[in-house]
C-alpha cells in the first residue's frame, strides 16, 4: 500500500480504529478522542516514518524559536499610539464629558472638589488620573460612577 493510500484510508477510519493505529505508529496511548486530530497525527507520522524527520538543524532552530522567554504577551503601552493602522486599538472621545479646560466643582463631605478636565485626563490634586471614575475613587475611597459622582450623567 501506498503512502498516499494508507492516508486515504485513515480518513475512513472510526475514533477506536485511529486511536488503535495511533497506539501502533506512537507506541503511547493517544490523549485525544477527537477524530480529526488523531487521523492528521497519524499521517504525519506516517511520512516521518517513510521520509525521515526533520533535520538535525531544523529541530535546534525550533527549539531557539520556541523558546519562549523573549516572547511578549502583550504590546507596550503607547505601541499603536502615533500608527495610522486600521487594527490599532483607539479611543474615541467621550461625547457626554465637558470640553478640556472646563473645571468640574462639586462638594464632599463639607470639602470643595475642583477637577480640570484635560485633552487626555483629568487633573485632580497635582495629579492626572484616566477617567472621571479614577477622580471619584481618588475622592471617597470607593468605587463611584465618574460621571455621576460629578453630575453629568442627566440624572437629577
Amino acid at each position: 500500500m501506498t503512502i498516499a493510500a494508507e492516508i486515504n484510508a485513515l480518513r475512513q477510519m472510526s475514533t477506536p480504529e485511529l486511536k488503535a493505529k495511533y497506539r501502533e505508529v506512537f507506541s503511547e496511548e493517544p490523549r485525544s478522542n477527537n477524530r480529526d486530530f488523531l487521523w492528521k497525527r497519524i499521517a504525519w507520522r506516517i511520512q516521518e516514518l517513510a521520509f525521515g524527520g526533520l533535520s538535525e538543524r531544523a529541530k535546534a532552530r525550533a527549539k531557539e524559536l520556541a523558546n519562549i522567554a523573549d516572547i511578549r504577551i502583550r504590546a507596550p503601552r503607547g505601541a499603536f499610539d502615533n500608527l495610522p493602522c486600521p487594527l490599532a486599538p483607539t479611543r474615541v472621545k467621550e461625547k457626554r464629558l465637558p470640553m478640556p479646560g472646563t473645571v468640574l466643582v462639586r462638594k464632599y463631605k463639607g470639602q470643595r472638589v475642583e477637577v480640570e478636565v484635560l485633552e487626555k485626563g483629568f487633573a485632580y490634586a497635582g495629579r492626572t488620573y484616566r477617567s472621571l471614575s479614577a477622580v471619584a475613587r481618588a475622592v471617597t475611597g470607593s468605587h463611584w460612577n465618574g460621571r455621576l459622582f460629578f453630575g453629568l450623567s442627566g440624572k437629577k
